[in-house]
């Protein structure tokens, strides 16, 4: 009898959707720029075409393979290292959904309602799923922060820009209890568990965005009001952002793959946020600031796109699966 070996082939891995996830990032953060008046909005509308085009083709390209792969659905929202980025599918979309908002109202309104529907009920089905299937501290890692934290902060901005003041209300209550239940795990296993292997090490860059995100959040619901809860989370937000400085010696010694797109929302999300302390608090030169902080988080993100573009024409960026 012929037996016959699979062949590895390129796959789409959910981890990839964080490529359209720091180009979101990066558009929100001109968007809101923009907002300030600090910058035009041509070049969020720009981004938000050009991380549309990337959703898509990953989009189309995942949902056609993974019922090709041994448990399919089941299997792909079980895996215990690249589950919690699928919610990234419904989290993009919301963002997406934000942009066109300022453009067609009505229209960004009904996606955005959709989108953040399936990433609720897709959190939910995660948060049950680890509950009965069970999950082994070792292999926990920020991006577990995702489904819900990062899903419920993005959508209560999309719901308090839509104008859906309860909704938002709800998201936020959803999305930073959430915060503060998992978060707390995931710091436990960073803290008293060995640490994670090199290809989930660009993951602790997304511990820096739920203190952001929460702070956008809020700032959205109350329609901009700085009190003690923003001034709180803004000093949350400073500590993650010191421990991302910290942790550079540890991502200088990892090489360049698709996992490096980790960082690019995170610290997008950290720079929206900082720019709104710019606006705030109107130090000599503060549109220089402001320039400065769009500025870096754009060079960054070109950066790592650049080395993308670089990966795919050597073959070396797209995983390879079995």
């Amino acid at each position: 009898m012929n037996t016959r070996t699979s062949e590895p082939h390129v796959g789409i891995t959910p981890n990839l959707f964080g490529i359209a996830y720091g180009l979101t990032g990066l558009a929100g953060c001109w968007g809101y720029a923009a907002m300030l008046q600090f910058a035009p909005a041509l070049v969020s509308d720009i981004l938000c075409i050009l991380a549309a085009v990337v959703w898509l083709v990953l989009l189309v390209s995942y949902v056609s393979q993974v019922p090709r792969r041994p448990g399919g659905w089941t299997a792909e929202l079980a895996d215990p290292a690249l589950g919690p980025f699928v919610s990234l599918i419904p989290i993009v979309g919301m963002l997406l959904a934000i942009g066109l908002m300022r453009h067609e109202r009505t229209t960004g309104q009904w996606l955005f309602g959709v989108f953040a529907a399936v990433t609720v009920l897709l959190a939910g089905w995660m948060a049950g799923q680890w509950i009965a299937g069970g999950l082994d501290l070792d292999k926990l890692h920020p991006g577990y922060v995702l489904p819900a934290v990062a899903g419920g902060l993005i959508a209560t901005i999309g719901a308090a820009l839509a104008g859906w003041s309860g909704p938002a209300r709800v998201f936020f209550g959803l999305g930073l209890v959430s915060w503060l239940v998992i978060e707390s795990m995931i710091l436990a296993r960073l803290y008293f568990r060995p640490p994670l292997p090199p290809q989930l090490q660009p993951t602790l860059a997304i511990s820096a965005a739920p203190p952001a995100l929460a702070g956008l959040a809020y700032l959205a619901i109350t329609r901009g009001k700085v009190d003690a809860v923003t001034f709180g989370l803004a000093g949350y937000t400073l500590l993650a952002a010191l421990v991302q400085l910290r942790l550079v010696g540890v991502y200088r010694h990892l090489h360049f793959t698709s996992g490096f797109w980790a960082y690019a929302f995170p610290y997008a999300a950290v720079a929206t946020f900082a720019l709104h302390w710019v606006a705030y608090a109107h130090p000599p030169g503060y549109r220089i600031w402001a320039w400065v902080v769009i500025l870096a988080i754009t060079a960054f993100i070109a950066a790592l796109a650049a080395e993308t573009t670089a990966a795919l024409a050597r073959h070396r960026f797209l995983p390879q699966l079995h």
